[in-house]
C-alpha cells in the first residue's frame, strides 16, 4: 500500500485556516455598509478573498498527493528519493507553492510523484489552468491571453509561458496523434437528420519564420520569410433540405502534398461511412488538380462539384479578356451566362459553347483559351442545376471559412512569422474547439500526463533529512 508523505502541521492546515479567513471576511462584507464605496472595486476585493482561499485549499490537495517513501515504482522503474523541496504550480486562480519530494532512477531526470498523480502539465501547470490557458491562446496571442488573465484576476502566467504551453502540448499530441483523433472518430455523433456528407479540402498561405531557400512540396519558391501553403479540410454533414448540420475542421501546416491532411481526411470519411453507410458523399472544391486527383481516389463514387464561385471568376475572367475589364457589355454577358450556369440544365455545355464562340472571334486572346480549357476539363464536375435540384451543396465556403477562421485570422496579423511546429499548435487546437472537439480531446490529452506510482516493496528506509 502506497505510504503517502505525512504534512506538515501547516501544510494539513493551510485550506482549513484559508477557509475560517475566508469566512470571517465574507462576513465582514455581508456586514460593512456600502454607502459612497467604489462597488468595482469592493467586487474586486471580493473576489481576490476568495481566490487567495482556493489557492490555499489547492495547495493543500497537491500536498497530500505527494509519497515519502526511500523508493518508489514508476512504469516499472525503481526510483529512490532524492530530496524534498518547494516548488510554484500555476493553477487555474494563480501561483500555489508547495513542497514536493523528487526520485530518480539512476541519471534519468528526476520524476515527482506528486505531478504524475495530480497530471501536472508540462512541469508547473495544473490540468485545468493548462486546459484553459491552452484554449484561450488558441483564440488569441499570448500578449493578448496575458492581458486578459490578468483583467480577470485569476492567474497571471508569463507571456512566455503562455508561448510555450501549446508548443509543448502539440508536441505530446502530435506523439499520439493517430491514437487521439482515432478514438475522436469513435466517438463522434454522425446527425441523425444528416443525408449527404460533403468533403472540401483547399489551401491558405502563411508567412514562415526561417524558411530555406529551394522549392516546396507544392512547387512554389521560397526564401528567409516566405509565405507557403497550409492545408484546411472539412467533412461536413447536411439534411435533405441542405442544411447545414455540423462540421469536422482539419488544419495542417506546410507539407509536401498535404500528406497529413489528406490522411486524416481519409480516415474521418471512413468513420463517417462505416456509422452511416446511406450518407451520399459529395466532393467540393476548387479547380486545384492535385486536390481533385485526391478526392476523386478518395470517393470515386461521389458527386464531384467545382466550388461555383471559383468557376464563375474563370467565366468572368474569360469574357474580360474578350470585352475588356469593367465593359458594360461584358458585364451583361456575365450575369446572363453565370446564371445560366447555375441553374439551367447543361448550363456548363452552353458556357462551353459561348466561350468556343468568343475563342473563333479572339484567337490571339490567350486567356480566353485558358478558361475554355477550364470549363472543359470540369465539366463533369459543374453540374450545378442537378445537384440544386438535389439539395447538394455547389460551393466550398465551409472550407473556405475554415482557411480563414483556423488559418488567416490567428497566423496572418501583423507581423507574424510561423516555425512549423509553432503553427501546428494553433491549427491543432483552433481544429478541435471549433469541430466541438476539444472537450474529448483535452480528457484523452490530460490522461497522458498522470502515471500511476506505487511505493517499492522491501526497501529499508535510511534516516532521512528533508531539505528546508
Amino acid at each position: 500500500m502506497p505510504v503517502f508523505h505525512a504534512p506538515s502541521p501547516h501544510a494539513t492546515e493551510r485550506g482549513a485556516v484559508a477557509l475560517e479567513h475566508l469566512c470571517r471576511q465574507v462576513e465582514g462584507f455581508r456586514t460593512r455598509p456600502l454607502v459612497g464605496e467604489d462597488f468595482e472595486a469592493v467586487e474586486r476585493e471580493l473576489h481576490a478573498q476568495f481566490i487567495a482561499a482556493e489557492r490555499e485549499v489547492l495547495g493543500e490537495l497537491l500536498e497530500r498527493l505527494d509519497i515519502d517513501a526511500p523508493a518508489v515504482e514508476v512504469d516499472q522503474r525503481r526510483c529512490h528519493r532524492v530530496l524534498r523541496s518547494p516548488e510554484s504550480y500555476t493553477t487555474a486562480v494563480g501561483p500555489v507553492r508547495v513542497s514536493r519530494t523528487l526520485y530518480r532512477h539512476g541519471r534519468e531526470r528526476a520524476v515527482v510523484p506528486m505531478e504524475l498523480r495530480a497530471g501536472i502539465v508540462e512541469g508547473h501547470w495544473t490540468p485545468l489552468a493548462a486546459r484553459q490557458a491552452s484554449h484561450m491562446v488558441a483564440e488569441m496571442t499570448p500578449a493578448h491571453a496575458h492581458t486578459m488573465l490578468r483583467e480577470l484576476g485569476n492567474m497571471t502566467p508569463s507571456k512566455s509561458s503562455l508561448d510555450r504551453l501549446p508548443k509543448a502540448v502539440s508536441a505530446h499530441w502530435e506523439a499520439g496523434r493517430e491514437r487521439f483523433e482515432a478514438s475522436l472518430r469513435e466517438v463522434s455523433v454522425v446527425p441523425d437528420e444528416a443525408v449527404t456528407v460533403a468533403v472540401s479540402l483547399d489551401g491558405v498561405m502563411v508567412p514562415m519564420k526561417d524558411a530555406s531557400r529551394g522549392r516546396t512540396g507544392e512547387g512554389r519558391a521560397r526564401g528567409p520569410g516566405a509565405y507557403r501553403e497550409a492545408g484546411c479540410a472539412t467533412l461536413s454533414f447536411f439534411d435533405a433540405e441542405g442544411g447545414r448540420l455540423d462540421t469536422v475542421a482539419m488544419g495542417r501546416m506546410p507539407e509536401a502534398k498535404k500528406a497529413t491532411l489528406k490522411t486524416t481526411v481519409a480516415a474521418e470519411l471512413d468513420a463517417a461511412l462505416g456509422k452511416r453507410p446511406d450518407l451520399e458523399v459529395v466532393t467540393v472544391a476548387d479547380g486545384a488538380r492535385d486536390n481533385w486527383r485526391f478526392l476523386d481516389a478518395l470517393a470515386p463514387q461521389a458527386t464531384a462539384v467545382v466550388d461555383f464561385f471559383h468557376a464563375a471568376e474563370q467565366l468572368k475572367s474569360g469574357l474580360d479578356a474578350c470585352y475588356g475589364d469593367n465593359d458594360p457589355k461584358g458585364r451583361a454577358q456575365f450575369e446572363k451566362l453565370r446564371h445560366v450556369l447555375r441553374d439551367a440544365p447543361e448550363g456548363v455545355e452552353k458556357v462551353i459553347r459561348a466561350l468556343s464562340y468568343q475563342r473563333t472571334k479572339y484567337p490571339r486572346r490567350k486567356r480566353i483559351g485558358e478558361v475554355l480549357r477550364y470549363f472543359r476539363h470540369n465539366r463533369h464536375r459543374m453540374r450545378y442545376a442537378q445537384a440544386k435540384a438535389g439539395h447538394l451543396p455547389i460551393g466550398s465556403g465551409v472550407v473556405e471559412a475554415a482557411c480563414k477562421t483556423l488559418v488567416s485570422q490567428r497566423l496572418k496579423c501583423s507581423g507574424m512569422r510561423w516555425r512549423h511546429d509553432g503553427g501546428q499548435a494553433i491549427l491543432t487546437l483552433r481544429a478541435l474547439v471549433r469541430s466541438e472537439r476539444f472537450d474529448p480531446a483535452w480528457t484523452m490529452l490530460a490522461q497522458t500526463y498522470r502515471q500511476e506510482v506505487t511505493v517499492a516493496d522491501n526497501i529499508v528506509p535510511f534516516p532521512h533529512k528533508h531539505a528546508a
